[in-house]
């Protein structure tokens, strides 16, 4: 008897506890309202993200935008030649017409087959050194990065990708036309340290920008010297040419020994040297130029001057000719403008002859 009277004891408690929590319970909240209109995603991953991961080299790469603009189509027959043309003040020559060029390769007289302007959109890897040896300008020389991506890319038409290199080589930011997201990837960057392995992120570059159409452009902003890569300085320049891309450096090292120090006298040792000589070969042989700015006005400007530069191109298009069962083998450029002799004219110095299409 005791325990039936426990029993219903126990059930008019439990009975008035559920009464209570029927009579309090509050309704779940909405979910918000989606915005009505996203930012377009240059490339959207398969699988949910929930961290930054360096990519999958593994990976199918990200398909190709998609561009209504004029876009310079690279064949694996075509071979891109980039040309800055000034006058004697240096001044970029912009009304100069395809019958203008002489062409040679291998010192044989060569028919250029099309002429672009820089109307041409530009596919950019700006490859930024994040090691421990330009700790002293980071902050500016991000900065500056900041303001050549506003000037450079034209919106609808050209795309920009960001690394970081440091000891090791990250795409921050995959190919896009949102300068907001290249910024971000900019400020995202962790703090300067470990060694450089420039070469092989030049490398790795150039592989990634070989698949979009377009002028194919590297601009590094780094001291140039390299302590950790596995290429050589001629699989680098190769790589470069390979896939057609012009490269540019905007070298810190003078920038950097100013601001530690106060001397504007240039660094005299073995590692500056050889750090400037890989700069300059590269920026030489793929027809870009190299910018060694001592204060944050110069630097600044070198951005500008790269920026200009790529708005005043010319880009000829030269087919190979006999060339079909020498893949492999490298052709010298030679390139001048006729009955002008007081221009400067700068391209690259050769190029690899492609491997033929199979119709």
């Amino acid at each position: 008897m005791a325990h039936k009277f426990i029993i219903s004891i126990l059930v008019l408690a439990f009975a008035s506890s559920f009464a209570a929590a029927q009579s309090g319970r509050v309704k779940p909240s909405e979910s918000p309202t989606p915005s009505p209109e996203r930012p377009r995603v240059i490339y959207q991953p398969t699988q949910p993200v929930t961290k930054k991961k360096d990519p999958d080299p593994e990976a199918t790469p990200p398909p190709l935008p998609k561009i209504e603009d004029d876009v310079l189509r690279v064949n694996s027959t075509l071979v891109p030649i980039p040309v800055s043309v000034t006058d004697p003040y240096g001044r970029a020559v912009t009304n100069l017409k395809l019958e203008d060029f002489n062409l040679r390769i291998d010192g044989k007289a060569a028919e250029v087959s099309d002429l672009f302007t820089s109307d041409t959109p530009v596919r950019l890897a700006l490859l930024f050194d994040n090691s421990s040896s330009v700790f002293q300008a980071r902050e500016f020389e991000k900065k500056a990065a900041v303001r050549f991506f506003k000037r450079v890319l034209r919106p609808e038409k050209d795309l920009a990708a960001l690394y970081s290199v440091a000891s090791g080589v990250r795409l921050e930011q995959t190919l896009t036309r949102n300068t907001s997201d290249l910024i971000r990837a900019l400020d995202s960057l962790l703090e300067p340290k470990g060694a450089t392995k420039l070469l092989d992120a030049i490398i790795e570059a150039s592989n990634y920008l070989q698949d979009y159409q377009g002028r194919r452009v590297i601009v590094i902003v780094s001291d140039g010297e390299d302590n950790l890569s596995d290429s050589s300085l001629a699989e680098t320049v190769r790589a470069a040419q390979v896939n057609n891309c012009q490269i540019y450096v905007v070298k810190t090292t003078e920038f950097e020994n100013y601001k530690r120090t106060g001397n504007r006298q240039g660094n005299a040792n073995i590692r500056y040297l050889a750090a400037e000589r890989r700069m300059q070969e590269l920026g030489a042989q793929t027809g870009g130029a190299v910018y060694s700015p001592i204060d944050e006005d110069e630097l600044d400007a070198a951005f500008a001057r790269i920026s200009a530069e790529l708005s005043q191109q010319y880009i000829l298009s030269y087919y190979p000719q006999d060339d079909a069962d020498r893949p492999g083998e490298f052709r010298q450029i030679s390139l001048s403008v006729k009955g002008a002799s007081n221009l400067t004219v700068r391209t690259r110095k050769g190029y690899f002859v492609p491997k033929a299409v199979k119709q």
